[in-house]
């Protein structure tokens, strides 16, 4: 739109703006300009525009006071107090969007207001204006006071909140309009900005929904306790997988994107894993194979032929993550855990056996150390009876002492927050101090041949 001489009068006097001089895009502007004055000089000086703010004003006064009175109602019906089954879930999740009352309440009124000023004049432009107003506070109280999450409140800001002002002032169609026309040339493709707005914010919502149906079928699988651990992180897994992996199909169908266009791109995928990707191919696999046969599986203290030892808290396409009983992290590969040793300590719960060494003196009566041990020892909470009791042992004749060890049995390892052998020494000591017998220390004899000769001082 271009604007040549363009005559205004003032108080008396003409006033002329001559535009042809100037950039095209302050022409458009002040076309616009030009147009909003002579729409607002038409409202105010039309009684079907009177009439129309006036029905505005009583829409919005009836929906604060309808909203006055129901909200509160609704806020009580809806509060589902301490209980937490899906109903109460449902209730609550309902009652989040109260806010959005008062402005959907006069979107409402202000609709069937218009309805009755277009059969009475025929002309409803200010009353629709209105009622996109009312629309545009729905969605921005939407987004301020509702949507807490990080992704989905960053969309709203900048792109719903953006889109429902142009909707507003009418200006959404002529937005599209200017997006569809410029056109971004990439090599042999080209896409206009409509199109890549489009895609970013289709994509970002479905791969949402996709991280959202996850966290939610991984919630619920991991709460189901009768499956292996094993078989409940491959079942995460392979849920996660087909997830995205449809999000990623509905995206490309939705967008119009040929299928068959990918083929080129798969193949050379292909190519990549089977030559620069062979170690993370190879891994994938392994971590496949850990999790189909619970040989490890998170939760289980591990230890590695080359040393690495440690809890496994998160197993990954890639690698497992083990931490230390100091606090580090250690990533292990999966190709690890099926080519190398592995040492499970765990084994899904199973108990594992310690043994506590200690001397007694050779002036103790030896028969009565095994029952006094292992009495002492089978006190503790963590000592199993089963697959054996406390076993306390006969080790051999010492220089100092006579040498016992008492073997038990716990479930757990004995590092970290459990300390079963410092407990058990403990034990033992308060056991052989109550019956009177002797730690020995180390005793040395020194022989002396010769005669002994002594210096007196002068």
């Amino acid at each position: 739109m271009t604007i040549g001489p363009d005559r205004t009068r003032g108080k008396g006097r003409d006033v002329e703006f001559d535009l042809e001089s100037q950039p095209e895009i302050v022409q458009t502007i002040a076309g616009y300009a030009l147009q909003g004055w002579e729409l607002a000089l038409t409202w105010l000086l039309s009684p079907a525009a009177w009439s129309q703010f006036g029905l505005l004003i009583v829409a919005y006064v009836a929906a604060v006071l309808i909203n006055r009175r129901l909200q509160p109602l609704l806020a009580r019906l809806l509060d589902p107090g301490e209980n937490d089954n899906i109903i109460a879930k449902a209730r609550r999740f309902v009652a989040q969007f109260l806010p959005l009352m008062l402005p959907l309440l006069a979107y409402a009124l202000t609709g069937i207001g218009e309805g009755v000023v277009r059969s009475i004049f025929d002309s409803g432009a200010v009353i629709a204006f209105g009622k996109r107003v009312f629309l545009f506070l729905a969605v921005r109280a939407l987004v301020r006071d509702i949507v807490n999450d990080p992704f989905l409140k960053l969309l709203g800001r900048y792109v719903l909140v953006p889109l429902a002002a142009l909707y507003t002032l009418n200006l959404l169609g002529l937005a599209a309009t200017q997006l569809e026309a410029t056109v971004v040339p990439l090599g042999n493709l080209s896409f206009n900005l409509l199109w890549l707005l489009q895609f970013v914010v289709v994509g970002g919502v479905i791969f949402w929904l996709g991280q959202w149906s996850n966290s939610q079928s991984s919630s619920f699988i991991q709460k189901q306790e009768e499956m292996r651990p094993s078989l409940r992180q491959l079942v995460a897994k392979l849920i996660e997988f087909t997830i995205f992996a449809v999000a990623f199909l509905v995206l490309m169908n939705i967008m119009g994107i040929n299928l068959s266009a990918l083929a080129v791109l798969g193949g050379a995928i292909g190519v990549g894993l089977g030559f620069g990707l062979q170690k993370i191919a190879s891994n994938f696999i392994s971590g496949v194979i850990l999790l189909v046969e619970g040989q490890a599986t998170v939760g289980d203290y591990v230890e590695l032929d080359g040393g690495e030892s440690g809890t496994i808290v998160k197993m990954t396409a890639r690698a497992a993550i083990l931490e230390t009983y100091d606090g580090r992290w250690i990533v292990v590969p999966n190709e690890d855990f099926i080519t190398t040793r592995v040492v499970n300590y765990s084994d899904s719960g199973s108990a594992n056996r310690y043994e506590a060494p200690f001397s007694v003196s050779y002036d103790t009566d030896i028969n009565t150390v095994p029952a006094i041990i292992e009495a002492a020892v089978a006190k503790h909470p963590e000592v199993l009876d089963a697959p054996y009791p406390p076993d306390c042992e006969l080790r051999g004749f010492g220089e100092s002492g006579i040498d016992f060890a008492v073997e038990f049995w716990v479930n757990g390892i004995d590092d970290g927050p459990n300390k079963y052998t410092s407990d058990v020494l403990f034990l033992i000591w308060n056991a052989l101090r109550d019956n009177n017998i002797t730690i020995p220390y180390p005793h040395r004899t020194i022989e002396v041949s010769g005669e002994l000769r002594t210096t007196s001082a002068s």
